[in-house]
């Protein structure tokens, strides 16, 4: 993946052509996705979709201005720092509101990525064409902030919020629910291998401490070096490491932390992995909550995926470890 400064004025404008195109027909599956329950609202996602399809063509004049007609076949994908979008407009009947979000979202990049392109431009009228755009894209996301319950009643303020809790779950919540759902499942086979392999808690112990770790540490720095957020807005790269390392560390620690349990004790082993299947329970339940608060997940759907993967995850340790 190239970085966004090593792109050129080219390739910055063929990113921008490829990406007004998607928007457009994302907006027009939203729009039709609304047409028969909120009608008002699918009119301001097709208005929003022709002016994109505006965006482009002046875009694609510019281009052809400096560069010809050949576009070359780069898109926001093949750059790094873009967020990667979920397809939920291939999902029929979703709430308004998750609808607003992810519109909300795809305006502050678009505007976020205009701004910088317009600042690294050289040439006069490709910096003029870039900042404007950058302005009406920000146009476009005080728009889709008003797409509520309470349709058109949105202020100024609201719509702040709106954008810092936006800000929140892609600069905290996002890597943090990352690494707790990492911690929380992928050290559940060697711990539990470990467990039914020794029987002994202390060598348990040492084994989950060092798959937290070593797993806290491995997804910090893939979370760092993911993304500088200079375009997607998500903040210091070093900061969701941090916040992703140090959940994915305490996702595997919940579950070791009980073969604490001397191993002097009576049944020490057993009490000890009945505690540790009891916090397993409630780590793999938080993290379906939390992906169904903040993602935008259904609760039952959320469930199935992480607690069905849990348990599947924990039961091959458990093989392993008996074998």
């Amino acid at each position: 993946m190239k970085t966004f400064a090593d792109l050129t004025e080219r390739e910055v404008l063929a990113v921008a052509i490829a990406s007004e195109e998607e928007d457009s027909r994302i907006y027009m599956s939203f729009a039709e996705d609304l047409a028969e329950r909120y009608p008002d609202s699918a009119k301001i996602f097709e208005q929003m979709a022709e002016e994109e399809t505006g965006h482009r063509h002046m875009l694609l004049d510019m281009y052809q201005q400096r560069f010809g007609s050949h576009l070359p076949p780069i898109r926001r994908e093949d750059v790094r720092g873009f967020l990667r979008r979920r397809p939920i407009w291939l999902t029929r009947n979703l709430p308004l509101d998750t609808i607003r979000r992810e519109a909300e979202t795809m305006e502050l990049q678009a505007q976020t990525f205009y701004a910088k392109a317009a600042a690294q431009a050289q040439d006069v009228s490709v910096r003029k064409l870039l900042g404007d755009l950058a302005e009406m894209e920000k146009g476009h996301e005080h728009l889709a902030a008003k797409l509520t319950g309470d349709f058109l009643k949105s202020d100024d303020r609201v719509t702040e919020d709106r954008t810092r809790q936006r800000m929140f779950v892609l600069q905290y919540v996002q890597p943090g629910l990352a690494g707790l759902m990492d911690g929380s499942v992928s050290t559940l086979a060697p711990l539990f291998a470990a467990a039914f392999a020794t029987h002994h808690n202390w060598q348990t112990f040492l084994v989950g401490l060092a798959a937290s770790i070593g797993a806290g540490i491995s997804m910090g720095f893939a979370e760092a070096l993911s993304d500088d957020g200079s375009i997607t807005g998500r903040g210091s790269p070093w900061l969701r490491g941090l916040t992703c390392g140090l959940m994915t560390a305490l996702g595997g620690l919940g579950h070791t932390l009980p073969y604490l349990v001397p191993d002097g004790w009576p049944n020490a082993f057993w009490i000890a992995t009945a505690i540790a299947g009891v916090v397993v329970f409630f780590e793999l339940w938080a993290i379906a909550y939390i992906r169904a608060r903040y993602m935008d997940t259904p609760f039952l759907q959320a469930v199935f995926q992480i607690v069905l993967g849990g348990v599947i995850v924990l039961g091959v340790g458990i093989l392993i470890g008996g074998a």
